[in-house]
């Protein structure tokens, strides 16, 4: 059998494939749409807790030649879809279009939802408070420098419920309406970015004038329009704005990481693997840090991070953001939560919800 042939059979079986693949997607939306007509108009369709309980399967059996990343992302798309028959949802995020955080967004949400940039985090929690928007999604924390301020403090006075979170790895490129880098006279993007790429600016970009603005898609914007303009930005801008990629994966950190919420007005569900996030208050004396947080290690329960910030309510007086495993409704977390609650001056579930998935 020649080559040609060995070709023409893979490519008829190929097709096949396809086939079944599409009428199993077409057999999975019906179902769906079942799903829909049992629970009927105005229920909450959208899952977090079954929809990582799914994608943990899937990276479970999945024996390859995909990663589990990629098999992650296309069951995540025929979620999308699928969810779209039964309720489009409608995701505010920190924008303009092409950031980071709208490519979070998508992530987490598949591309079969209407993502609405919003101008400041303030902005996606009152959309999402108002009803206007299902959910958001804001970032919270980069691995290289560390945490969103704004973020927390959104968290003092807002209602809403951390109902996700989504760790997307953070390509920075250099990128600009020229088509040789010799050309750049100026650098735009975010200060974050310009922080995350500190190393390869000094060596590759010593002496060009940059210059900080209110997001990556921002400077991309302007990169476009604006003679001898460059911007750092995520491939996501680019395209949207008609850049050439300049240099690639310009971040200093290889395991660059920004960690995103997701945050609703409901509650989750356990999913078997969560994590829940604490605001805490205590009487500003010796050791009672270390005494507030003994009952999670009392009862075992892993605390992943803290956090201190003004609590606004006076001088030097702070409220501290904590992450723990597990849900706050499973044991043995919801006994060292009773037990903390007796200890605290402020406790608050700020949420339980899933670990992000891949």
């Amino acid at each position: 059998m020649t080559a040609d042939d060995q070709l023409k059979v893979i490519r008829t079986r190929i097709d096949a494939l396809d086939e079944q693949i599409q009428v199993l997607i077409s057999a999975r939306a019906k179902c769906a749409q079942e799903v829909a007509d049992i629970k009927g108009a105005g229920a909450d369709f959208y899952r977090p807790e079954r929809e990582a309980e799914v994608l943990r399967k899937i990276a479970g059996r999945n024996s390859g030649p995909l990663s589990n990343e990629e098999m992650a992302r296309l069951f995540r798309e025929i979620m999308s879809a699928c969810l779209a028959l039964e309720q489009p949802l409608k995701i505010a995020f920190l924008g303009p279009e092409g950031t980071f955080t709208q490519a979070a967004a998508l992530k987490q949400f598949g591309h079969s939802v209407a993502t609405v940039p919003m101008p400041a985090i303030d902005a996606v929690f009152r959309e999402v408070e108002s009803g206007a928007a299902n959910y958001g999604v804001v970032p919270v924390e980069n691995s290289t420098e560390g945490v969103i301020n704004h973020t927390l403090d959104m968290f003092l006075n807002s209602p809403l419920h951390i109902c996700g979170e989504v760790e997307l790895r953070i390509h920075h490129n250099l990128m600009g309406a020229m088509s040789d880098a010799k050309d750049i006279r100026r650098i735009y993007s975010h200060s974050q970015s310009l922080a995350q790429c500190r190393e390869w600016i000094e060596e590759n970009a010593s002496g060009i004038e940059l210059v900080n603005v209110a997001s990556n898609a921002e400077a991309a914007r302007r990169a476009k329009s604006e003679a001898g303009a460059a911007a750092i930005a995520g491939e996501m801008a680019a395209a949207i704005y008609g850049l050439n990629m300049l240099a690639r994966n310009i971040e200093d950190e290889p395991d660059n990481t920004t960690r995103f919420l997701v945050v609703g007005r409901n509650s989750v569900l356990a999913s078997g693997n969560d994590k829940t996030t604490l605001l805490l208050s205590t009487a500003n004396k010796p050791g009672s840090l270390f005494q507030l947080l003994q009952p999670l290690a009392r009862h075992g329960v892993s605390m992943t991070r803290i956090e201190s910030r003004p609590s606004r309510r006076g001088m030097w007086d702070y409220v501290f953001f904590v992450d723990i495993e597990g849900h706050a409704h499973s044991e043995p977390v919801k006994t060292a939560l009773l037990e903390l609650q007796q200890q605290a001056a402020v406790l608050r579930v700020l949420g339980s919800y899933p670990r992000a998935v891949i």
